[in-house]
C-alpha cells in the first residue's frame, strides 16, 4: 500500500490523535502538579487548564476511535470540532502576537483584578506587592519584611511580551497541526477500506 492510501492515512491520523492525547494528559498533569505543590492556589486557573486538557482528550479520543474503526459519524464530528478549534486557536494566537505594550498592560490589569488567589500567587512568586502601586497591607511577599517591595506591574510587563510571543507561537504551531488533522480526516472518510466488501463504503 503506497503512502497516501487507506492504511497510511489511517496511521497518520491515529498518530496525530495519540499526540493530542499526550498533550492533553500533560496539561492535566501540569495543572494537578502545580496545585498539589502549592505553586498555583487559584482554583479557577487550575480548573481552566484541566478543563482544556479534558476537552482535548475527549476530542482526540473521538478522533482516534473514528480513525481505528473508520466510523463516518465520529470522523465527521471530529472534523467539525477540530475546524472550530482551529479558527478559535488561530485567532487567539494572532491576537497574542499582535498585542502592543498598552494592550498588554490592560490585559494584565484585568487578569490581576479578576482573582485574589492569582494576585497572592504572583506576589509570592515575583516578590512584589500590588499591581501599579505598592500595597503592603495583605501582601505575602518576602520583600514586605525589608520594605523593598516594588509594584508587580513593572515585573509582569518584562515577562508579558515573551510569554505572549511563546504562547502565540505554540498556538500557531498546533493550529496548523489541526489543519493537517482536518485534511487527513476528510481524505480518510472518502477512502474505501480495501479489506472490507468492495461494494460497501464503510
Amino acid at each position: 500500500m503506497v503512502c497516501g492510501g487507506f492504511v497510511c492515512t489511517k496511521n497518520a491520523l491515529s498518530a496525530l490523535n495519540i499526540l493530542y492525547v499526550l498533550v492533553s494528559l500533560l496539561l492535566i498533569g501540569v495543572a494537578a502538579w502545580g496545585k498539589w505543590f502549592g505553586l498555583v492556589s487559584s482554583i479557577q486557573v487550575v480548573a481552566g487548564v484541566i478543563g482544556v486538557g479534558v476537552f482535548l482528550f475527549f476530542v482526540a479520543f473521538v478522533g482516534l476511535c473514528g480513525a481505528l474503526k473508520h466510523h463516518q459519524v465520529l470522523l465527521f464530528f471530529y472534523m467539525m470540532v477540530l475546524s472550530i478549534v482551529f479558527v478559535l486557536q488561530f485567532s487567539v494566537s494572532c491576537a497574542c502576537l499582535a498585542l502592543n505594550k498598552d494592550q498588554q498592560n490592560l490585559l494584565l490589569e484585568a487578569g490581576w483584578n479578576k482573582s485574589t488567589g492569582t494576585q497572592k500567587d504572583l506576589e509570592r512568586t515575583l516578590n512584589c506587592c500590588g499591581f501599579s502601586q505598592v500595597d503592603n497591607s495583605s501582601c505575602p511577599a518576602v520583600c514586605v519584611n525589608t520594605s523593598s517591595c516594588v509594584a508587580c506591574a513593572d515585573i509582569l510587563q518584562n515577562y508579558a511580551g515573551q510569554v505572549l510571543q511563546f504562547v502565540g507561537g505554540i498556538g500557531l504551531f498546533f493550529s496548523f497541526t489541526e489543519v493537517l488533522g482536518v485534511w487527513l480526516t476528510h481524505r480518510y472518510r472518502n477512502l474505501k477500506d480495501p479489506r472490507s466488501n468492495p461494494r460497501a463504503f464503510l
